[in-house]
């Protein structure tokens, strides 16, 4: 048979209708950009179709600018990055942590009234089968490191309580790991889901979060090292908090003193998220606290945050 006819009959076959697909045959450096997006017109949704002709545009360029060669494209590099990834390891996200590009997302979609508090990334290590714990309880197992109570209330714009919001809350334990990197995990630790109560208020135990380093066994690490940067975080604590009514808080706190704060290797700090703490020496109020060894010194975070509407975001977008 011959070879077109055998192609022909294998389209058929395909269902492939190509009265409805541009054609082109001559590929070269000048023409590609045009034909990619030639083929990918027929997208039937403008949004989708608007950002491919954006991507590609700019993707090619860059091929162009700066002459890529087939080494420097770094395929086996995607390839490593997609084998690294599980269920309970992200590296892409990682991978755009490490760019910048997850907080340029966030900062640009999430606009905030003044007064409200400022989000940032989300992060590769939240998971959502946090416990529920009580007004007061301890996220974290014994041992996991120095002590920490956290307080603080959750309020509107209008710096009224509101109450029964969701927070979830996670964060690296005194050795600087999350409980989802290590090789056991039997159940979730040092992360848990609580609610504010009437007033808006929170409460519970931690551990004093310490710098860390992003996971250093995978491409992502190597491309940092690559580029002359350390691969380390200041230490934080995590806050997802949601309410019915209200834009959806994804937040971190960070520490005043932390030498990461000016090169955070995710591009997460923001200054109005760096805050102060307190170190209480004081057995009784450790004991009052729920702090199962309470000769112990802890440390006192307070922090309140604000949420703004659903329909005050939706204001400042336009919407």
């Amino acid at each position: 048979m011959d070879p077109g006819q055998a192609a022909r009959q294998a389209a058929a076959i395909h269902g492939t209708d190509f009265s409805k697909i541009p054609e082109f045959k001559d590929i070269t450096p000048d023409s590609i950009t045009q034909h990619v997006q030639a083929i990918n017109s027929n997208c039937p949704d403008e949004r989708t179709k608007f950002i491919f002709k954006s991507l590609v545009t700019h993707m090619h360029n860059f091929v162009r600018e700066t002459s890529l060669t087939t080494e420097e494209a770094a395929l086996d590099f995607l390839k490593a990055t997609g084998q690294k990834c599980t269920d309970l390891r992200h590296e892409f996200i990682l991978l755009s942590d490490t760019l910048g590009v997850s907080s340029l997302v966030t900062a640009i979609n999430n606009p905030k009234p003044p007064g409200c508090t400022e989000g940032t990334v989300l992060g590769p290590f939240f998971e959502e089968d946090a416990h529920d714990f009580q007004f007061g309880e301890s996220i974290a197992s014994e041992g996991k490191g120095h002590y920490m109570y956290v307080e603080g209330t959750v309020l509107n714009t209008k710096g009224e309580p509101i109450p029964n919001a969701i927070i979830d809350t996670w964060e690296s334990d005194g050795d600087g790991k999350y409980d989802n990197q290590y090789e056991v995990r039997t159940e979730p630790d040092c992360r848990g889901r609580l609610f504010s109560d009437a007033s808006g208020k929170y409460a519970y135990r931690a551990v004093v979060p310490i710098p860390y380093g992003i996971p250093d066994d995978g491409p992502v690490a190597q491309l940092m090292g690559v580029l002359g940067r350390h691969i380390y975080r200041p230490g934080h604590l995590h806050f997802q908090i949601q309410a019915p009514g209200y834009e959806t808080l994804i937040t971190a706190l960070y520490f005043e003193g932390d030498p990461y704060l000016t090169s955070d290797a995710v591009f997460g700090v923001r200054n109005s998220l760096v805050v102060k703490t307190e170190l209480v020496n004081d057995p009784a109020l450790a004991q009052s606290r729920g702090f199962p060894d309470p000769s112990k010194p802890h440390v006192l975070l307070k922090q309140d945050f604000v949420l703004p509407t659903v329909e005050e975001v939706k204001a400042l977008k336009g919407i």
